[in-house]
């Protein structure tokens, strides 16, 4: 999930390379304009040059389509140049965290006197972690795995997954209820709160999906979240496993640096 700046930055190289190749393109353009007159259902083209216009032949399209590509390249350049200035000022002096910022540049002592106009990460997510959920119990018959945190998991790629957490100091919930409408309650393995965006992000890990029953079962319940606008990529990742393919730590890394 990128943040507001990140998104004002990539607009900033998108609008860098249009300028970049609008140039170029205008270094070839032929001099003059184009003006077009479609009266009486014929349609006839003009060229304006140095205060003369000038008829064009039907037959001289390339002249044509070179000034009616100039006339769109200039626009673009304009609109490029104006949004490209607006971007980079705002950029220059806008931090994601500015808010909190204001309060945390405070002295300590002082932090304590003030009400501050919205809780700071921090407390959101100690406030997200203290709500207490109801655990999905354990069958009697699988194994007892525990991760480093203390916590039982039913895997060992869940174990891993939580203990990459842990030692990275990312906060989760595990297997917390979800309601899914059209599916029912499901437990996602992991759950998180992003800091970007203050909504929760869902992993789920499918550790069998050489077993048909299991896959099947786990592309319905990824449909459901889908049915539920939660994408794959925005606020579901997705791990998957096969006896021959197993859990990849540097996956977990990659999708941890991305949206977590």
């Amino acid at each position: 999930m990128i943040s507001l700046k990140e998104m004002l930055l990539q607009e900033e190289r998108r609008l860098e390379h249009i300028l970049q190749k609008t140039k170029e393109q205008l270094k070839d353009a032929p001099q003059g304009s184009l003006r077009i007159s479609d009266s009486n259902k014929s349609v006839q083209y003009y060229r304006y040059m140095l205060g003369e216009k000038k008829y064009i032949q039907k037959s001289n399209d390339k002249l044509i389509y070179k000034l009616a590509q100039k006339s769109y390249d200039e626009k673009i350049l304009n609109l490029a140049q104006k949004r490209l200035k607006q971007i980079k000022r705002l950029t220059r002096d806008y931090d994601d965290n500015e808010i909190e910022n204001v309060l945390l540049n405070e002295h300590i002592e002082k932090r304590k006197l003030i009400h501050p106009v919205e809780p700071t990460w921090e407390q959101q997510l100690q406030a997200w972690m203290s709500k207490e959920h109801e655990k999905k119990e354990f069958q009697e018959n699988i194994p007892v795995i525990m991760t480093e945190k203390g916590e039982r998991v039913r895997s060992k790629s869940e174990k891993i997954l939580a203990d990459y957490f842990y030692r990275n100091g990312i906060l989760y919930k595990y297997e917390c209820p979800l309601y899914l409408k059209h599916f029912g309650t499901v437990h996602p393995d992991f759950t998180f709160l992003s800091k970007k965006t203050k909504k929760e992000i869902y992993w789920e890990h499918d550790g069998r999906m050489d077993d048909p029953i299991y896959a099947q079962n786990a592309v319905r319940k990824i449909n459901a979240y889908i049915g539920n606008g939660i994408y794959p990529g925005e606020r579901l990742i997705l791990t998957f496993e096969t006896e021959k393919t197993v859990l990849d730590t540097k996956i977990i890394k990659e999708f941890v640096n991305r949206y977590l």
